[in-house]
């Protein structure tokens, strides 16, 4: 039986239908918590709600698409109608942008933006004000794609750098507080964000070019991650290939673009 280390929280997590939000999903509930998932796609959504019902645990779907700042404050609200408190935010809503600078058009750039950046930005401003209340946590889905970039994802790798920024800085502001932030960079994660296109449309017919060998399942993941939210780290960065990575990208850049422009 898993650690309960969520026993009887209530956790709220955006972009929560699938991948990685719905592994998420179902580890809060197998720890004991009372789980709220938000998207677009509400037969997604009801589908998650029953797989966190299956645990024993009460599920909530709460329609939301994080780039309207409204519809972010009325789930928000809904998840406190719902279960009466919130103890735990995960930022998770997120897609992938594709393709080289030079080419890639400013239309594409904003809604990386509105979804990854501003979408988070949103989830934070609403999500504070009920997890101060209970001394509660924070949690930022960033990437690797953070602190490492490589060619044609300038936008995703940006947004991801920006996540970072907002999650250093938001740890430093919640200092004392008792609210705590984790900012969380995965490695490869098997996961629907490849077959989504730079519109933001799922396409299950589309190939996802990661490699297969060094991929995590949601699952492995979602476990890791909810042990470093419980942990109130700072940041934690996942998958040994993640972490190999990041450090190449934070200490090695000349290295990276060495390695880049031969690839």
């Amino acid at each position: 039986m898993p650690a309960q280390r969520f026993r009887d929280h209530v956790v709220w997590i955006t972009g929560g239908g699938s991948g990685l939000g719905r592994a998420l999903a179902v580890e809060f509930a197998r720890q004991g918590a009372d789980v709220a998932v938000s998207g677009r796609r509400a037969d997604r959504l009801a589908e998650v709600v029953a797989a966190v019902e299956a645990e024993g645990r009460r599920g909530l779907a709460v329609a939301c698409d994080v780039t309207d700042d409204d519809e972010v404050a009325a789930a928000v609200a809904a998840v406190i109608e719902g279960f009466g408190k919130l103890d735990v935010a995960v930022a998770n809503a997120g897609f992938a942008v594709a393709g080289k600078i030079e080419v890639l058009p400013i239309d594409a750039w904003r809604r990386q933006f509105e979804t990854n950046v501003f979408g988070l930005v949103s989830t934070i401003r609403h999500a504070l004000p009920a997890l101060r209340a209970t001394g509660g946590r924070m949690a930022l889905v960033a990437s690797v794609a953070g602190m490492l970039a490589t060619p044609k994802t300038g936008a995703y790798s940006a947004s991801k750098y920006a996540v970072r920024a907002i999650g250093q800085t938001l740890a430093m502001e919640l200092h004392g507080s008792g609210v705590s932030c984790t900012t969380i960079h995965p490695g490869f994660v098997a996961s629907e964000i490849a077959q989504v296109d730079n519109d933001g449309r799922f396409d299950a017919s589309r190939r996802d070019p990661r490699p297969n060998k060094l991929m995590w399942s949601a699952e492995a993941a979602a476990r890791v991650m909810t042990r470093a939210i419980a942990k109130r780290r700072r940041e934690y960065t996942f998958t040994g290939h993640g972490k190999l990575g990041g450090f190449l990208g934070r200490h090695a850049p000349g290295l990276v673009h060495l390695l880049m422009r031969r690839g």
